[in-house]
């Protein structure tokens, strides 16, 4: 898989119940490379630090081959690469191939899959219904957070090159899955619950629906 396009949000205002609310979530290409830190991407604005970037969600990607079926869905939409919030637009980022917990080079940096996006308001919001985060978590595939394991630039055309693998683990897909199904598949919450590649609390988070 390879970076089709790097792209930045500034800082849009909208009204969410009655109150003023800043978001990051309406990113546009960039066209030139970005620099990806251990904690966010330079110079992307990120308005909720409590529930976006850190060391487990510093940069966010998502599949261009999904976009043809959510322009099918929302065709009315202004649309362009980063429309999901995601600072890397990938092609040929299979999400029922790549791994949690996989590290890829990448550009100057090297980066580890970490954790599922959980659509929120925003997201939302910038799609005109709440009705598209339910459609989301239906879809299955919503792309994934990398983690920053060594800093540096990242361009349009950059190769992700697998460089370590764990020996055991799920696909992107099958995590995503597992954290929003009803009833969830146990051998699948014991993987992702020792996955050092997702934050302490939400595997203890899956460790709770262990039985």
């Amino acid at each position: 898989m390879k970076i089709l396009s790097t792209n930045i949000g500034k800082p849009t205002t909208f009204i969410w119940n009655g109150k003023e609310e800043t978001t990051g979530i309406y990113k546009k290409p960039t066209n030139q490379p970005i620099f990806l830190t251990k904690n966010d991407v330079l110079g992307d604005e990120v308005s909720n630090r409590l529930n976006h970037s850190g060391y487990y969600k510093a940069c966010y990607a998502f599949s261009a081959e999904q976009y043809p079926y959510w322009q099918n869905l929302y065709p009315n939409l202004d649309w362009s690469w980063g429309m999901f919030g995601e600072n890397l637009t990938l092609e040929d980022f299979d999400e029922q191939e790549v791994l949690l917990g996989d590290i890829y080079k990448v550009g100057e940096a090297v980066v580890q899959v970490s954790q599922y996006r959980e659509p929120c308001y925003k997201f939302g919001h910038k799609f005109g219904t709440q009705q598209v985060i339910k459609q989301f978590v239906q879809h299955g595939f919503g792309g994934t957070y990398f983690s920053i394991l060594e800093e540096g630039y990242v361009a349009q055309g950059d190769e992700f090159e697998l460089i370590d693998r764990p020996e055991q683990s799920l696909s992107v897909a099958e995590l995503f899955h597992l954290v929003f199904a009803k009833e969830k598949n146990q051998e699948h919450l014991k993987i992702a619950a020792n996955s050092k590649a997702i934050p302490p609390k939400k595997r203890i988070l899956l460790s709770s629906y262990i039985q």
